[in-house]
């Protein structure tokens, strides 16, 4: 699976520089540089946060666990009550109408109903943040830093192939083509003579 990837990385710069010269694959690796650190930064953060995220709602379910201990709540007992009423009114959950003034007021289903749906909604929450860190562990711990190595084997390729593109790329040799030809060059001309010298007299 990683050999597609891997023959991108190193396949692009010569690519690149083969085909249009060693400006397009200075150009390419800058934008490596530039989008990578931006796709690096972005993966670990995002992956950090979705981390803490689980952390947070698995200490948020632990004191929930703990105050339903605490005050020695049967969740199942209540579980099998709430499903034993599944049209039961919006009353008994209801907080705009004090309960007291609502018809048919019953304060053991209003409880029942209160911590059947919180424990629900911790559990769905839970389920969530273990979706999320699934996808967060490998961006910030794989992901993120494997930019690091795509922008340095891209650099690196490109550094050593450097000379061989300079010298044997296609745009180089497309223009060489098309440039009229040079006329040849004149000979130098020849130095001038020296004057003469009078002899010395005597």
């Amino acid at each position: 699976m990683m050999i597609a990837p891997g023959a991108l990385v190193l396949g692009s710069p010569l690519l690149a520089g083969f085909l249009f010269g060693p400006g397009a694959t200075a150009g390419l690796l800058a934008g490596a540089i530039v989008s990578g650190v931006q796709v690096a930064i972005s993966a670990s953060n995002t992956g950090g946060a979705w981390d803490n995220c689980k952390k947070k709602i698995e200490q948020d379910r632990s004191a929930h666990r703990a105050l339903v201990a605490e005050k020695q709540i049967d969740l199942d007992r209540f579980r099998e009550e709430a499903a034993a009423h599944p049209d039961a009114p919006e009353r008994n959950q209801g907080e705009d109408v004090p309960a007291e003034e609502v018809a048919g007021y019953n304060p053991h289903l209003k409880e029942v109903f209160y911590w059947v749906q919180k424990d629900q909604k911790i559990r769905d929450l839970h389920v969530a943040a273990v979706v999320g860190d699934t996808v967060g562990d490998p961006l910030k711990d794989t992901s993120g830093p494997a930019i690091n190595i795509l922008i340095k084997l891209s650099a690196i390729t490109s550094l050593v192939f450097g000379n061989y593109i300079k010298d044997n790329n296609l745009a180089a040799l497309l223009a060489s083509k098309g440039a009229p030809a040079a006329p040849p060059a004149a000979p130098p001309a020849a130095p001038p003579a020296a004057p003469p010298v009078d002899p010395p007299a005597f």
